[in-house]
């Protein structure tokens, strides 16, 4: 198959693209390479997939390591090199990973996140339309599912109260592709992923902002009094998930309805405190805490069912906090990490 997948240099994307492209898929990796976070992390996860970005230089560039990947440095929210994109690039699937990510800044740049998420996200649904995309994979999100008291959170639950702009954009990105999908027959499958975390990490999520902390001597600043708890999913269960999905790998005797949602969480949520406690061990460090009131528009608790995204797809997200924070403190502390903080 020849799939787009936007966001192609995020945490997700990147890791995805590899994964398709070792599994003979044709990849095209789409991403603006914008400075939410530093952009020398999105271009080192390129690098590791043999691309080189020169620096975010515009038209196609192919991967050194795998002759099925390239890369295109492009804007979903950018109408027209997104209708070039797809018009020559004929695309059996497409997967869009591309999104303004973080709960915490949508209040700070509400805009950019409209433009991105909802505006950029209707422009790859027009493209799709336009050209005959048999199949949309779109990322949605935990946060979706506001401040619900009833757990673990199931698809079928109400949606319908998000407490942050992001999740407001990530509900509306959810009702969009149900509506192209009843008025167009194209298949949508939104994936609500909760708390990826692993190498290749965001800066601007926890793990990576509590081991900038615990190994350079930092206090460590913690909300809601450390009682946020959390379905953290390593980066190798969100991907392969994602890969079942795109895959058509389904296990259930039952059919695509057109238009389907899943959980992407391993449904065993974890105390902050207790995720604290295992960095501190695997880092082998004590941390200074600083204890804080909740975050606007942060919720306290996510808790997956994801029996659904079994019951489909034969698969569980199964990687234990323990084994996933080493995977992550071992690339952290390595040269594979181009934020790795000077002298440790």
């Amino acid at each position: 198959m020849k799939i787009l997948v936007t966001g192609g240099a995020g945490f997700i994307g990147a890791a995805l693209c590899r994964s398709l492209a070792v599994e003979g898929h044709e990849v095209v990796a789409a991403d603006n390479l914008n400075d939410y976070y530093p952009t020398v992390l999105k271009t080192a996860r390129l690098e590791y997939n043999g691309i080189r970005a020169e620096g975010g230089a515009s038209g196609m560039t192919a991967s050194s390591l795998f002759p099925n990947l390239s890369f295109v440095k492009v804007s979903i929210e950018d109408r027209d090199p997104m209708d070039r994109l797809f018009s020559d690039g004929k695309f059996d699937k497409v997967v869009n990973l591309a999104a303004q990510a973080g709960v915490r800044h949508s209040t700070e740049a509400p805009f950019e996140y409209i433009q991105s998420n909802v505006t950029g996200f209707l422009t790859v649904l027009e493209c799709c339309r336009k050209y005959g995309v048999g199949h949309l994979v779109f990322a949605s999100s935990s946060s979706v599912y506001g401040r619900a008291t009833k757990v673990p959170f199931s698809e079928d639950d109400r949606t319908d109260c998000p407490v942050s702009l992001y999740a407001a954009t990530k509900k509306a990105d959810e009702v969009m592709a149900y509506a192209y999908n009843s008025l167009y027959g194209i298949r949508m499958t939104g994936i609500r992923f909760f708390t990826v975390y692993g190498p290749w990490g965001r800066p601007d999520m926890a793990p990576f902002i509590f081991a900038d902390a615990i190994t350079g001597g930092k206090t460590l600043r913690i909300f809601n009094g450390g009682r946020h708890v959390r379905d953290f999913t390593y980066i190798d269960d969100a991907v392969e998930a994602t890969m079942r999905i795109v895959g058509d790998k389904r296990t259930s005797s039952g059919t695509d309805e057109g238009f389907e949602i899943f959980n992407v969480g391993v449904g065993a949520p974890a105390a902050l405190t207790d995720f604290i406690s295992e960095m501190e061990n695997v880092f082998g460090k004590t941390a200074e805490k600083e204890y804080l009131p909740m975050q606007q528009g942060d919720v306290t608790r996510t808790f997956a069912d994801p029996s659904r995204l079994e019951a489909c797809y034969g698969f569980r997200p199964s990687v234990p906090l323990k084994t996933g924070l080493e995977k992550f403190a071992s690339w952290y502390l390595s040269p594979d990490n181009p934020l790795k903080p000077k002298g440790i």
